[in-house]
Formats: structure tokens, C-alpha cells, sequence
């Protein structure tokens, strides 16, 4: 006679796993459904405490992907997660004709820039490269938006903090991961880098910055809203 107890026993504790899983098609659409309810990005463990018994999410997700590939909405990734996104180069047809743009100030931009180009960084790394101090407000600005984080504390004197850029900054951008942000080439061409004072014209602060930085319209459309 059977013991009920035994893992390997028709009537044991693995009952379920006699269940086939669903067929590849169905898992794609099952996944399919999760995305397009979900308002954030689905990680594949989200997805697998979802799924069925015996179900490959990794393998669904591929093909889910592969088949979205051209289409007018596509499953983006985001570091782990997934989501269902519009098509970049559609994107202006959800433009309003009034927008409520706002603007970083120079400062936000330049330290958002180095936390994303170097990160983990320290606040003293950051300003070493910009050249002046790092107000409060500028770094209060940045987490309050969510799109930078604090990181690991770095194994110098001192344990300083650091700061790394978040998933909300790379959903915002469409990007995977920071290894997509775009090169000097095309920072430039979007305004976001300019010739630096020459060597000891540069101001001491955030706020001295400010007062001297000229209007930036038209020069920051990759951090507006």
C-alpha cells in the first residue's frame, strides 16, 4: 500500500505535478493578460507565482516578445521586469496638444548625467566632475522623482553613500539597462552637453550656477514630462 506521505506517491503532497502545463500558446497568453492589467513592470518571478504549475515563463516571455517584435505596442524590459509599452517611434501620437512640461535645472541635469554615466557614485565623486557642490535640493529633486536611488555605501573612509539611477528612470527613457544610454554624439545633439567655463571660472555652487545659467529651453526635451 501507498504511504500518502510519499513524494513520489500518486496521492502524496506532488499531486499537482502530474498536471501537463498549459500549452506554449496559452502561457503567452496568460502572460499576455498579467502585462496589459499590470500598471508596473512584471518581474518573470511575478509572473511564475501567477502561472500555472509546470509552466516555462522564461520561454514564454521570449516568444511573447518575438511575436510583439513590429507591432504598435511591444513587451519592453526594464532591468528584471517587463512591461507593454507603445512603440518608440509612435510615441507622438500620444503627445497632447497642452503639456504641462517640467524643466530640471541645469544642476538636476549635470548630476543626474554623472549618477548615470558613473554610477555608483559618491556626492563627492559627482562634484569633483561638475566642478562645484552638490546642493541638497538638487539631490532632494532627483529622489523625489525616482529616478535616482541610494546604492551601496562604498568601502572608503568614511562608508559615503552613493547613488545609482532606478528602474523608473530607465522605463521613463525606454531603456533596458544604463549600458543603453545614448553617447556624447547624441547628447550633444540633444542640447544636454556644452563647452565648461575655462579652469577657474567655475562657479562655486549649485546656486551660483543657477544664477548665471541661461534659459534652457528647448534643450532638455529628454527630462521633461
Amino acid at each position: 500500500m501507498a504511504d500518502d506521505t510519499d513524494p513520489h506517491s500518486p496521492h502524496g503532497p506532488h499531486e499537482e505535478s502530474l498536471f501537463a502545463a498549459p500549452p506554449m500558446a496559452e502561457q503567452e497568453r496568460m502572460i499576455e493578460a498579467v502585462l496589459f492589467a499590470s500598471a508596473e513592470p512584471v518581474t518573470l518571478r511575478d509572473l511564475e507565482a501567477r502561472m500555472p504549475h509546470g509552466c516555462d515563463v522564461a520561454e514564454a516571455m521570449v516568444h511573447l516578445r518575438r511575436r510583439y517584435e513590429g507591432r504598435g505596442v511591444q513587451v519592453m524590459k526594464t532591468g528584471d521586469s517587463y512591461s507593454l509599452r507603445t512603440a518608440a517611434d509612435l510615441g507622438y501620437l500620444m503627445q497632447k496638444e497642452t503639456v504641462e512640461v517640467r524643466k530640471l535645472s541645469r544642476a538636476a541635469i549635470e548630476t543626474l548625467a554623472i549618477i548615470a554615466y558613473h554610477q555608483p557614485v559618491t556626492r563627492a565623486e559627482i562634484e569633483e566632475i561638475r566642478g562645484v557642490s552638490v546642493s541638497r535640493g538638487t539631490v532632494d529633486q532627483l529622489l523625489e522623482l525616482e529616478w535616482i536611488r541610494f546604492g551601496r555605501r562604498k568601502m572608503t573612509p568614511g562608508r559615503p553613500v552613493t547613488f545609482v539611477v532606478t528602474e523608473s528612470f530607465l522605463d521613463h527613457f525606454g531603456l533596458e539597462n544604463a549600458r543603453d544610454l545614448p553617447g556624447l554624439k547624441e547628447l550633444r545633439a540633444a542640447g544636454l552637453l556644452e563647452n565648461r567655463p575655462p579652469f577657474g571660472l567655475m562657479p562655486a555652487s549649485d546656486e551660483e550656477a543657477e544664477d548665471s545659467a541661461e534659459n534652457l529651453a528647448g534643450q532638455t526635451e529628454l527630462f521633461e514630462d
